[in-house]
């Protein structure tokens, strides 16, 4: 039961502090739309997510003025859809025409999922939709895309990382006129989960259901303000306060997701206890590192911090829900946090802290533009480093990395709306990792991964 004091809570977390649920993700398994026939299957496609998706934005916007609060996002992820060249040859990108135009019908932000999973090799299907990436991302507005090239079971995919260098330059290249955003659209991943509703790197996962609702909350500015009324307490307090607002955070998460299940007739998967940042005033991760005590989000420290904070947030969000899952924790992408904006540009947190930080935190090297000139293979060394700390650490990391074509080290990149303005961060580009990249072959399983 909610009492007046609560509801005047929430009221100011979402009037003064910018709570919001970040999004509503309707998971749908195109499994059944595969097809001899890439047109028959494209047909199938359409008309599964037009029909399940149908009331996905309506109830959304029905709950925010039910509930008063703001849902961002309402997107959907689908099964990958390598999965589905497989069966029916041809060209990848009119299945991502497919998705847009479905995105398009039914009123969605993004849809994820044109995705392949190669951890451990190429089956068919793969290579040709990895290939495809850049123009299915150039040719539309609402797709994106994910590759998984490592796991804890499974070692690196070499290959495949060399691959993703250079689709990821090409994604830049051409969409250079619009602000490289082709690779702001794609993530590469090392244990990717099948749960996941942020984007870009959400995906419908073959062990998932016919259809499903997971909600991904935020929240960094509830917690900073939080912090705020503890200037002098040790951190043992400051965890339990982080742990109490991630309960409070993920209550509404459930609330809305419950809600939602319920009007849409499908059932509630998961709640992604993630604190996702964006580029306004006081809703930045940076920001509560610093409240904790590091000057500027970079400094030594943070890592440490960081990790306090990622266990808080998830001790207390796995108390207010029975169905956590997704990336749960803390992301830290460049330019959709102001504070990480603000550390970058002053050269305090370079993209070596970053990858430590990556450590500790929910996801990986996010949202971090490069020098234009940046190599592919520089590239791929810098996805094979993160793949190594998921793959050894038993946990999922990521890499957003955008080459910002023409522009040097120092400039900006301008992408507007979450996604916010990218610093362009140097990078050693005195040391050449091409040997390294051109080995190719598989980096094998650590011991971590004998756990049966």
């Amino acid at each position: 039961m909610l009492n007046t004091k609560d509801i005047f809570e929430t009221i100011r977390m979402i009037d003064d502090e910018n709570l919001d649920i970040r999004t509503i993700t309707m998971g749908i398994s195109l499994l059944d739309c595969a097809d001899a026939d890439i047109h028959r299957s494209c047909e199938k496609i359409y008309e599964k997510i037009t029909r399940c998706a149908a009331r996905l934005v309506p109830v959304g916007e029905e709950l925010e003025k039910m509930y008063g609060i703001p849902i961002i996002n309402k997107r959907i992820a689908v099964t990958p859809i390598a999965m589905l060249v497989a069966v029916s040859g041809g060209n990848p990108v009119l299945y991502a025409q497919t998705l847009e135009r479905a995105a398009q019908a039914v009123g969605v932000n993004f849809i994820g999922g044109y995705s392949a999973l190669v951890q451990k090799g190429f089956s068919a299907g793969d290579k040709a939709l990895i290939e495809s990436i850049p123009e299915a991302l150039a040719t539309t507005q609402h797709i994106c895309s994910s590759v998984n090239i490592g796991s804890t079971k499974a070692g690196i995919n070499m290959d495949a990382v060399k691959m993703m260098g250079n689709v990821i330059r090409r994604c830049a290249e051409i969409t250079k006129d619009h602000n490289c955003i082709g690779a702001a659209k794609l993530v590469v991943f090392c244990n990717a989960p099948e749960d996941n509703p942020f984007m870009a790197g959400a995906f419908h996962g073959v062990g998932e259901p016919d259809c499903v609702i997971n909600v991904g909350v935020s929240g960094p500015g509830v917690v900073r303000a939080a912090l705020a009324k503890c200037p002098t307490e040790d951190l043992s307090t400051i965890a339990d306060v982080i742990k109490k607002t991630a309960f409070k955070i993920t209550r509404m998460g459930q609330l809305i997701g419950t809600e939602a299940s319920k009007r849409l007739g499908v059932p509630f998967g998961i709640i992604d206890l993630s604190l996702a940042p964006t580029p306004a005033v006081g809703d930045s991760v940076a920001h509560i590192i610093e409240e904790i005590g590091i000057e500027i989000c970079g400094g030594h420290g943070t890592t440490a911090a960081l990790a306090m904070l990622n266990d808080a947030v998830k001790k207390g969000g796995v108390m207010a829900s029975s169905h956590v899952g997704g990336l749960s924790g803390a992301f830290i992408p460049v330019s959709e946090d102001a504070g990480m904006i603000a550390a970058a540009e002053n050269g305090t947190l370079s993209i070596e802290k970053l990858e430590a930080m990556t450590s500790v935190c929910s996801v990986g090297l996010d949202m971090i533009v490069v020098p234009g000139d940046t190599s592919a293979a520089t590239l791929s060394a810098i996805i094979a480093d993160e793949a190594a700390i998921g793959m050894v650490n038993s946990k999922t990391t990521a890499v957003r990395l955008i080459p910002a074509i023409g522009k040097q080290a120092g400039e900006v990149l301008e992408f507007g709306g979450l996604l916010g303005t990218g610093p362009i961060m140097p990078l050693r580009n005195d040391v050449s990792s091409e040997k390294f990249i051109n080995r190719g072959g598989r980096i094998p399983a650590p011991m971590q991964s004998l756990k049966n």
